[in-house]
């Protein structure tokens, strides 16, 4: 049974304020901190905490929400890889940090985001986080290009 309330993951990452796309079985948020420009979290809306629970409708669903992200992100970041990357150590909540990757950087209202693991693993620890008003105005672009 899916809750129409957030789960504790969506709450950690600003839902509602950064919920760019929702289906019926998920949610797709700005990622506080960007590691490269349009770094987002993909959170099952399912009460699910291992991958292997989540129902054959979310995987299914899964593959439409993969989709749009990576239309959206190939649009306007032009990555050349992303990657999906299911940590899950700290927040219990199915969820994949999606990380899009580019040799170089990429620049979004004055806020200039590199890719500073290319072409090796994203390094979390050197993500750039956005002001207030550059996270809105990036997370109403994201909106804008998911409807």
């Amino acid at each position: 049974m899916i809750s129409n309330s957030p789960n504790n993951t969506m709450s950690k990452f600003g839902h509602p304020d950064t919920v760019i796309g929702e289906t019926e079985h998920w949610t797709v948020q700005l990622r506080p901190e960007q590691v490269t420009l349009g770094s987002l979290v993909l959170i099952s809306r399912e009460p699910v905490g291992a991958f292997g629970d989540v129902s054959p409708e979310g995987f299914a669903n899964l593959k439409l929400v993969i989709n749009k992200i990576e239309g959206i992100l190939r649009e306007m970041v032009h990555y050349q890889k992303i990657n999906y990357l299911m940590l899950m150590m700290v927040d219990n909540d199915v969820h994949f940090h999606v990380i899009p990757r580019y040799n170089g950087f990429r620049e979004f209202h004055g806020m200039t985001v590199s890719d500073a693991g290319w072409p090796g693993p994203p390094q979390l620890g050197q993500a750039v986080t956005p002001d207030e008003v550059t996270a809105s105005k990036l997370v109403d672009e994201l909106r804008r290009r998911w409807s």
